[in-house]
């Protein structure tokens, strides 16, 4: 298959390098020296390279603030059949953009980055396969992702949505309470450590992503719920409530270990 990846930042250059042995590749970025590094693949910097090349499927692979805009810049020199795909974590606009854009379509999310996942190993990993748009498009990325042994969870747009909500929102914000707080400790302990490079790798990312997954319509439930565990626990603290506490403890352990029994 002829596949073009537009841009070749750590996930596009991930899937120029997944796929070029079994497909023919060619990748379009603006700035050629983010192309350095990439191999087996054509590499386009002007348009018109991209309607000689005729790809049959885009992956879309640049930061989530340009989906749309790298789409809407390609879209007139790409054959009417060719299938549209994205990796975004956020699908904000993206089903109504695909069902007016006149192309067959599919949406992923590899629910792994480059910043704290070992993208050699992902067999612990998770990918959400949106259960709309192109039949074909949706196999083609089944296997795609089998092949790198994560496991693969089929949504709707506003299922997926909720589960990002969820997943990435908690901790995102977890994260930022963490580093709003935090002081400059000389020694500091393991678990202390373990949370700063937590933080240091989520404010690694994206701005415009961290602010789209928090404008997500489903964040506010889940951040309110942060609030009212803070303030239950504040309570138990205040009240030096020790039966409060092993109540609480106990309440917490058994999310935890539910969740552990269901993977």
């Amino acid at each position: 298959m002829k596949i073009l990846v537009l841009g070749a930042g750590k996930m596009g250059s991930f899937f120029i390098d997944l796929l070029s042995f079994d497909h023919e590749i060619a990748v379009y970025e603006k700035d050629p020296l983010r192309m350095r590094f990439t191999y087996n693949c054509q590499r386009f910097t002007d348009l018109n390279e991209i309607h000689s090349f005729a790809p049959q499927l885009v992956i879309n692979a640049v930061t989530v603030k340009y989906t749309l805009q790298a789409f809407n810049e390609i879209l007139p020199y790409l054959p009417k059949d060719c299938i549209l795909s994205d990796i975004a974590s956020v699908k904000t606009g993206l089903r109504d953009y695909y069902e007016k854009c006149g192309h067959p379509y599919v949406s992923t999310h590899p629910m792994f980055g480059p910043t704290f996942a070992n993208l050699n190993q992902l067999s612990e990993e998770n990918a959400i396969i949106i259960n709309e748009g192109d039949y074909m498009g949706r196999i083609f990325f089944r296997d795609l992702y089998s092949r790198l042994g994560l496991n693969i969870y089929e949504y709707s747009f506003e299922e997926h949505d909720q589960t990002v909500a969820y997943s990435l929102s908690i901790p995102f914000v977890s994260t930022f309470v963490f580093a709003a707080v935090m002081k400059h400790q000389d020694a500091p302990g393991t678990t202390f450590k373990r949370h700063m490079s937590i933080a240091k790798g989520v404010l690694n990312e994206d701005e415009y992503l961290l602010q789209e997954i928090l404008f997500n319509p489903y964040t506010h439930e889940q951040v309110a719920q942060i609030r009212t565990e803070l303030k239950e626990l504040l309570n138990i603290i205040d009240q030096k409530d020790a039966d409060g506490m092993k109540d609480y403890l106990k309440k917490i352990r058994e999310n935890v270990r539910r969740d552990i029994e269901i993977k």
